[in-house]
């Protein structure tokens, strides 16, 4: 019998979810069915609930509903618990379960696909909205030697840290919150640009040399050459766009669902190859 999952979102029509699933289904031999699953802006629970009803095992959750996910969740892993966001929900036991596999994925894209380790790794984290919130503890548990979060507003930096706060041992150095303009002067190895600047293709107001030698500059933006990626290469970062982590998340998420893992290179290369 085949099972039946959905990326929901709003608007949902870009979404690549549907390919990736469908990938690692043929690889794995899973048998499923994976749609696009639109929701009107004041109707995400109720886009999810029919369906479940309908027979739904589970969803992915993309922009702009991850915090309602948290809240429609009757149960949530730990992950999903310390973020507050929710971007996978598994329909089992008659209950709705929450997870949030960005930061997992965000972490092996990093050390797995790019050969990027973090530990000891001086790192900048540009954004504080709700995909900061979902990757800061797994960029914590990799050990960097310190976090910055920069926002333009810096009040919501410095509530996110607090939010963290407890994590922030983690990081050798500890974890501040900082506005661009404070940033001057200082280098990072990894600079991770979380906000949605560079779908306007605009990007933070970042200082000239921001990029240790042999730094990276991320950018969760995919199948985009942001104004963020651009200023990197001019000032001799190494770049890499999200679609790494796209996929790597959604092979965790796979493996909630599924109980199996997949190969997620062959994916990652195939998906380049059609952008």
């Amino acid at each position: 019998m085949t099972d039946h999952y959905a990326v929901v979102g709003h608007p949902v029509a870009h979404s690549l979810s549907p390919d990736i699933h469908a990938a690692f289904a043929r690889q794995t031999g899973q048998d499923i069915d994976y749609v696009k699953l639109p929701a009107p802006l004041d109707g995400f629970a109720a886009t999810v609930l029919k369906f479940r009803a309908d027979g739904g095992k589970g969803v992915n959750v993309t922009l702009p509903f991850k915090h309602e996910a948290w809240k429609l969740a009757e149960e949530r892993a730990a992950d999903a618990e310390v973020a507050g966001a929710v971007n996978t929900l598994v329909f089992k036991d008659g209950k709705i379960s929450g997870h949030n596999t960005d930061g997992l994925g965000l972490v092996a894209d990093l050390e797995r696909n790019l050969q990027f380790a973090l530990r000891d790794k001086r790192v900048l984290l540009m954004g504080a909205g709700g995909a900061t919130y979902g990757v800061m503890q797994p960029l914590l548990n990799a050990r960097p030697r310190q976090v910055e979060v920069a926002n333009r507003t810096l009040a919501k930096a410095q509530s996110l840290v607090a939010h963290f706060a407890r994590f922030a041992h983690l990081a050798k150095d500890g974890m501040t919150a900082q506005s661009y303009a404070a940033l001057a002067g200082t280098q990072f190895d990894l600079v991770i640009n979380a906000t949605s600047a560079g779908l306007q293709d605009e990007m933070p107001s970042l200082p000239a040399g921001i990029f240790a030698a042999g730094g990276l500059a991320y950018d969760m933006v995919y199948g985009k050459h942001t104004p963020f990626m651009k200023f990197a290469q001019k000032h001799g970062a190494r770049t890499a766009d999200g679609l790494g982590m796209l996929v790597e998340q959604a092979a965790e998420a796979f493996f909630i669902w599924r109980g199996v893992r997949p190969e997620t290179r062959p994916v990652i290369e195939k998906l380049r190859i059609e952008d």
